[in-house]
């Protein structure tokens, strides 16, 4: 039995939460390796509700041991209210499920000051970022000038450390205008917070290679999408951190050849959050509907996604750049009842066909969508289990999605509710 890595195949919000959640019953160990607190997982487990940004879908269920990997820059306060928030709807989170990479580094409230100043001088060329600092912590990580968990044990290291991340971010608050952060506070503040992170810190690539050992299956889970990518997406409207599933192993501290089986979500229509490029966006009726349908909006910062047709041209590059083995296809039922389906096959600028999508800007900006339709369904999909309660032209869509992405369906979603779920093959078998 091998292990999974579960990342997004569009612009993020595809329903991995829910994936994780139904596949971390068949693993022992699930790991977040990359992102911060601006991406959010929902997870349903009867009638509640959870909310998870930091923490990996896996601590919902008893007996699972959660990680979260060095790749993951820490935001320490939202980490422990998260546990706070988990805590209280009775799902019990300690030291002996949860374990963070000691490694890991940390989020300062100078990060998300530098990163909601920038957003604001940036005036109609916004980014779209969540203003949580998680950019400005992976600078400084790459600049070596990172506060990590490690340093909140060592008095001495954290004072040398905070000089050194203060001395880069008043200056650059300085010249934004921005109050700058006051050193005796920050310290004041990390020093008040350490005793309830460290407990859950350790080398966390020892209990991945202990677990490997021992055979035990490791679910790799990850947040945002291969479009948001810092190297592949639709860049500068992207992520800080590599999300396609290469960065499993280095976000988390197992070898390459560990990660195993890579499955890569998408919605049977596409949607996008904030700014940038979005070839196949309605601004229509039909756009409104697929909206409000599938409650799209952001599950942490609440704000409204763009919505449009599948995308066929972004998850066949997104299956090929993240070596995308199978597809869990979530939200078919969103679609339910509409008369005509489309995908997108190609992007037309001027008199150019592409069948990628091109990495320049002004290129991506004004890419036109070349659409096939396809015959919808009457028929309800919600709640289906099996391909018997799919109607004909439902598997027909899917059927042509598989073509057109060259990856095949291994997992299909058909509600929020964890056991709504078809299993076309176990990724834990391959």
């Amino acid at each position: 039995m091998g292990n999974v890595v579960v990342v997004g195949a569009q612009w993020g919000d595809e329903g991995k939460g829910k994936i994780v959640d139904w596949l971390s019953n068949r693993a022992d160990v699930v790991v977040r390796f990359q992102g911060g607190h601006n991406a959010g997982h929902t997870v349903v487990i009867g009638n509640v509700e959870y909310k998870l940004s930091l923490l990996p879908s896996g601590v919902v269920r008893p007996g699972k041991l959660s990680i979260i990997g060095s790749g993951v820059v820490v935001d320490p306060w939202a980490l422990i209210d998260e546990i706070d928030s988990i805590r209280a709807k009775g799902v019990d989170v300690n030291p002996r499920n949860l374990r963070l990479a000691d490694n890991a580094a940390l989020i300062l409230p100078s990060h998300g000051a530098l990163d909601r100043a920038r957003e604001q001088r940036r005036g109609d060329n916004k980014l779209g970022t969540t203003g949580r600092g998680i950019g400005p912590a992976y600078e400084d990580k790459v600049g070596r000038r990172a506060i990590r968990v490690c340093d909140l044990a060592d008095d001495e290291a954290l004072a040398w450390r905070v000089d050194d991340v203060l001395l880069h971010h008043n200056a650059l608050l300085r010249g934004l205008g921005e109050p700058e952060i006051d050193r005796a506070e920050l310290i004041a503040a990390l020093t008040a917070i350490a005793p309830r992170i460290l407990p859950y810190a350790g080398p966390v690539w020892r209990l991945l290679d202990e677990a490997r050992v021992q055979g035990r299956r490791i679910l790799f889970e990850g947040a945002q999408g291969a479009m948001l990518d810092v190297d592949h997406g639709t860049y500068p409207y992207v992520t800080s951190s590599n999300t396609v599933a290469g960065q499993a192993a280095a976000g988390s501290g197992v070898a390459p050849g560990a990660v195993g089986y890579v499955l890569g979500i998408t919605k049977a229509y596409t949607t996008r959050v904030g700014t940038g490029p979005f070839p196949t966006e309605l601004k229509d009726a039909v756009g409104e509907m697929l909206g409000e349908r599938g409650r799209e909006f952001g599950v942490v910062t609440g704000r409204k996604r763009r919505c449009g047709w599948f995308d066929a041209v972004a998850v066949r590059q997104a299956v090929k750049t993240g070596g995308v083995r199978g597809i869990a296809l979530t939200k078919l039922d969103v679609l339910d009842g509409m008369k005509e389906v489309k995908f997108c096959t190609a992007y037309r600028r001027g008199g150019e066909i592409y069948d990628h999508l091109p990495a320049g800007m002004t290129v991506q900006a004004e890419l036109e969508p070349i659409y096939e339709s396809a015959e919808g369904w009457r028929q309800s999909t919600r709640g289906a289990r099996s391909w018997a309660d799919l109607p004909a032209t439902a598997i027909k869509y899917i059927r042509r999605l598989e073509e057109l992405i060259g990856a095949p369906v291994a997992l299909l979603s058909t509600s929020p509710e964890r056991e709504d779920t078809v299993l076309v093959r176990d990724p834990f078998a391959d």
